[in-house]
């Protein structure tokens, strides 16, 4: 599965680039087949997924060992770790990158010769965020990860001649499966930038960039940074919706319109802009090759639940057959959770948000929260927003947006909101504060912004 290991490219020797530390492919299946010797038998083994080589050697070694791969948060608290090692049954492990396994004869034999595990096998156990309870461990085989990498070379007009740069959390689908495993996968050269500083992508020097909205924000923000960009062959964003001003600066920066992808850790990405076609922005592109969607609606109603179905879908929740089966629906597609659209002329879909928490259903009207934040994004006194819907004895729910502005009202933004959009999207309520609390991968976490645990309202 990782081709470049096969010796199909050559042994670059700065292949690999991780906050600031190189090596070749060669000195990576050297490291990699120390850690399969380490874990071989083992049902799983875990790792702190530091942004280092040692979790790449890790990533790599699980496959040669065919042992399945369960990377740690570095953040993770005492009982989030002791959950995923006891749920997983891992064997925790320590990785030291200088310490080498020599194998078979050749940097591609190793590769080659190794037992590995079958396709269909589990080759990393992801866990989930946990909103809804304890993390629950996604399992997703060998064949699902060959098959969307070589999905998104197809759609990225992705290659060996590329050099990709991003600084994402190596225990997540975008940052280890994309960002590792896809480089790995198509031969490019790989530079993790340990931190995604926009001074650290400027100086990068890369083809092609991954970033999530909070990268791009800060990018777009420093205008030397964003337009030391502008050599690069394309620009992907992922994770959360992309604000709209934010698609607009880095496009007057760098002269490129980033392409927006759609996924989910049990999906992997299902769907994406493409090299070359038409950007919108706000828009994620079409489904990838393989990938078929529909849109679960009410009668008459124009978004609803995103549903799909294909060969990138995780094999299933560790340990947790029924809450695999709730996730499927009678005839089998996937139940995303999140709210979209499709445009009837093109198949673009858009991403409204969660079910759970970003459908707002107000006064008769079902509402996407996306398109309220981003209309309020537009207000140049708006730095962040994030919109929730709240009970109302009246309404049913009323919408309340979360702000980071200064020099502006709440009427006026209200005001600016309904000049934009339909009066019924207008935010009934607006709320000041310091900043909107996210996770490792730029998402809003809304449900603290309604309980106020994540710190002080701006005064």
């Amino acid at each position: 599965m990782l081709t470049a290991l096969d010796g199909v490219y050559g042994d670059r020797k700065d292949a690999l680039s991780v906050a600031g530390r190189t090596a070749s492919y060669e000195e990576l299946l050297g490291a990699a087949r120390a850690v399969a010797a380490d874990v071989a038998g083992a049902p799983a083994f875990a790792v702190t997924a530091t942004a280092s080589l040692e979790t790449v050697a890790a990533a790599v070694g699980g496959l040669l060992a065919g042992v399945p791969f369960v990377p740690l948060p570095p953040d993770a608290g005492p009982a989030e770790r002791e959950h995923i090692l006891r749920d997983s049954g891992a064997v925790l492990t320590d990785v030291d990158f200088d310490r080498r396994s020599s194998g078979s004869a050749g940097p591609g034999a190793g590769a080659a010769a190794a037992p590995g595990a079958a396709p269909e096998d589990p080759a990393l156990v992801l866990y989930t965020s946990g909103t809804t309870g304890a993390p629950k461990g996604v399992v997703l085989t060998g064949a699902a990860i060959a098959a969307d990498l070589d999905a998104l070379a197809e759609a990225w007009q992705w290659s060996a001649e590329d050099t990709l740069v991003h600084g994402l959390p190596l225990f997540h689908v975008h940052g280890l499966v994309l960002g590792v495993l896809g480089a790995l996968r198509s031969g490019s050269r790989l530079v993790h930038t340990g931190r995604p500083t926009p001074q650290a992508y400027a100086e990068a020097g890369g083809s092609l960039y991954f970033g999530v909205p909070t990268v791009w924000s800060r990018i777009a923000a420093d205008a030397p940074a964003a337009e030391a960009l502008g050599g690069a062959r394309l620009l992907v964003s992922g994770s959360a919706a992309l604000p709209a001003p934010v698609f607009r600066d880095l496009e007057r920066l760098t002269g490129l319109r980033p392409v927006e992808r759609y996924g989910m850790t049990e999906t992997l990405i299902t769907v994406s802009g493409r090299a070359g076609g038409e950007v919108r922005p706000g828009t994620v592109g079409t489904p990838l090759p393989g990938i078929r969607t529909r849109i679960a609606a009410e009668t008459g109603a124009e978004i609803g639940e995103l549903q799909l179905t294909g060969p990138t879908l995780f094999s299933g929740y560790l340990g947790r057959p029924e809450a695999t089966a709730a996730a499927y629906t009678q005839d089998g597609w996937f139940r995303t959770g999140d709210i979209a659209a499709v445009d009837p002329a093109d198949g673009v879909h858009r991403i409204v948000g969660r079910a759970s928490i970003d459908m707002i259903k107000s006064g008769g009207y079902r509402i996407g929260a996306g398109e309220i934040e981003n209309a309020l994004l537009d207000h140049p006194r708006v730095s962040e927003a994030a919109v929730v819907g709240v009970p109302d004895a009246d309404l049913g729910q009323r919408i309340v947006a979360f702000v980071v502005a200064e020099g502006v009202t709440g009427a006026e933004l209200t005001e600016f909101v309904a000049a934009h959009l339909s009066v019924h999207k207008r935010p009934r309520e607006v709320r000041f504060v310091a900043a909107v609390p996210r996770n490792a991968m730029g998402k809003p976490q809304k449900k603290l912004l309604l309980t106020g645990e994540f710190g002080p309202q701006a005064g």
